[in-house]
């Protein structure tokens, strides 16, 4: 091969490259990671997402009555119609001394818009945080702030504060008790359960 044919050779590759460039799902916005889909950080908010390559969802076309199982061990929830698996979501349990209790649970209340009334943030008012991660029952409100409470997306309540919701997931347990789930699971599981679907969590 003489040298122009190698340049034009070596110019190709490198289009071809280029060109797969745009298909690689690492730089797609619709490709899905632990917190749900690729999306900017607010300021002062956590960057990392991990890929999520556990969650998935095949219950559409399934009938059967619904039901949960989350796997604190595995860091899962299970989704059941019937006796068939449709769907499985990676999960974050409450960490330690927050622990996410284990028993048979019905869901109690669904809430698309939940805000916590005690985990959250004290703000400024032009919303500027001025303490994060804050727990209403044992820190004082700074004068001047307001409490801002943390965002529970597609909230499915199991027993008492503790329910299923739409949160970060650093792929372990880390949550006030409750359990995390990227946004397009929690949606699907809110979309698919009734007050009353059975929960068990072990």
């Amino acid at each position: 091969m003489n040298y122009g044919s190698r340049v034009i050779a070596i110019f190709s590759l490198a289009i071809s490259m280029l060109a797969g460039c745009s298909t690689d799902p690492r730089l797609s916005t619709d490709t899905v990671y632990l917190g749900g889909k690729r999306v900017p950080a607010r300021p002062n908010e956590d960057k990392r997402m991990n890929f999520d390559n556990v969650s998935y969802w095949d219950g559409d076309s399934a009938s059967g009555s619904p039901r949960i199982r989350i796997s604190r061990s595995e860091q899962k929830a299970f989704f059941y119609k019937g006796d068939q698996l449709v769907g499985v979501s990676a999960i974050s349990t409450g960490r330690e001394g927050f622990d996410t209790p284990a028993g048979n649970y019905k869901i109690q209340q669904k809430n698309k818009d939940h805000v916590s009334s005690k985990y959250g943030d004290y703000v400024d008012a032009e919303g500027n945080i001025v303490m994060k991660d804050i727990d209403r029952t044992k820190d004082k409100m700074p004068p001047g702030a307001c409490y801002d409470g943390a965002k529970m997306p597609f909230f499915m309540r199991v027993n008492g504060g503790v329910g299923m919701h739409e949160g970060f997931l650093p792929g372990y347990p880390d949550s006030h008790g409750c359990i995390r789930m990227p946004g397009f699971m929690a949606e699907t599981f809110f979309n698919n359960v009734e007050v009353g679907t059975p929960v068990t969590i072990e």
